[in-house]
């Protein structure tokens, strides 16, 4: 005799074995689908990137970065106050410095480009977080993370980067930085940072680390606007191999825990979703950023420029993948945008 199998969900004495359980009971109404989301965007969870060069009265569109910008020091507290009345949750400084060298002398001077930027931008917004990007690759003529060890062919040399990392650091705080965001991915950096801080009595700085950062295709707009693309060679002696397990970015991560994280970060964040998942889980008392960077923006923004994407309910769907996936913060360049689109549809 046939046996009937009566599935979780199904009443055996309905009509046809129809369900009684209907998923879309919760989607018919735009108010019910709302109410039981519970990824939700927010303005206050979204930090965007600016960047920052010499020169008076700047404001120089990225060619592959549509509607980002360059900003001269003069203009950026104007536009940071503008950022700060749109509710974001803050932004992040990255410095194109007028002059270059081998050892990126200019990253840890008082008079620094970042330097300036962020009391530019303490005066005009002293509400806004400031967060600071500490690394060396927009400030050496070779555009590399660190200084070079000499050898054929040449690599960062990891133990003597740090010191200058922690001496950017300080300069950073000493000129107002909120939250300081090393990103190199050498090794030992933030425990060079937090001693090089505390040790300058900034003992409540807090520091977000790039933890799990990987060698990724998908930067290729930022150079453009950092001009910062390393004259050899490559960073995948530094930066993570994309195809690595995701056990060594969950054994990256707890590192800088150790060394003295306060945020952790993944980057980039559409195509490391299952890192963002790992680290969120392994790590989840640990605030969890993730960077949307340049390429998945300039993609988006091909597509929508020739009608093949809709961008709005594009980005919106990606920041809330990112979202669900565990992070806490978004560092994007949409986040302007976002606060603005969430606005008006609460309104």
């Amino acid at each position: 005799m046939m046996k009937h199998f009566t599935p979780r969900g199904l009443s055996s004495d309905a009509p046809s074995g129809f369900p009684t359980v209907r998923m879309r009971r919760l989607r018919y109404n735009a108010r019910l689908r709302e109410l039981v989301r519970e990824v939700r965007l927010s303005p206050a969870s979204l930090v965007q990137p600016l960047f920052v060069r010499g020169g008076r009265g700047l404001r120089q569109e990225i060619g592959s970065m549509p509607g980002v910008f360059q900003w001269s020091v003069d203009l950026l507290g104007d536009e940071v106050a503008r950022l700060a009345e749109l509710g974001l949750g803050g932004v992040i400084l990255f410095g194109i410095p007028d002059q270059k060298d081998a050892t990126g002398s200019a990253a840890c001077a008082d008079d620094g480009i970042i330097q300036q930027a962020l009391r530019a931008a303490k005066r005009a917004a002293p509400q806004m977080l400031l967060v600071s990007d500490v690394c060396f690759c927009e400030y050496t003529d070779h555009g590399h993370c660190g200084v070079l060890d000499g050898r054929q062919p040449p690599d960062v040399d990891n133990d003597a980067t740090l010191e200058l990392l922690a001496q950017q650091a300080v300069t950073h705080a000493q000129a107002g930085a909120d939250l300081i965001a090393p990103s190199g991915m050498i090794d030992g950096m933030v425990g060079a940072i937090r001693r090089g801080l505390d040790a300058a009595g900034f003992t409540r700085l807090p520091i977000m680390s790039y933890a799990a950062k990987f060698a990724s295709a998908f930067y290729g707009p930022f150079r453009d606007a950092a001009e910062s693309t390393p004259q050899f060679g490559d960073r995948r002696t530094y930066q993570m191999d994309p195809a690595s397990p995701v056990g060594q970015a969950l054994r990256e991560v707890e590192l800088d825990l150790a060394e003295g994280a306060d945020i952790i970060m993944v980057k980039p964040a559409l195509a490391y979703l299952d890192v963002l998942a790992a680290v969120r889980q392994r790590f989840a008392g640990v605030p969890l950023a993730a960077y949307n960077v340049s390429g998945e923006y300039s993609m988006i923004k091909a597509a929508a420029a020739r009608g093949w994407l809709d961008e709005r309910r594009t980005v919106l769907e990606s920041l809330t993948a990112i979202q669900r996936a565990g992070a806490g913060i978004i560092l994007t360049y949409w986040a302007q945008d976002v606060a603005a689109w969430l606005k008006d549809s609460s309104a």
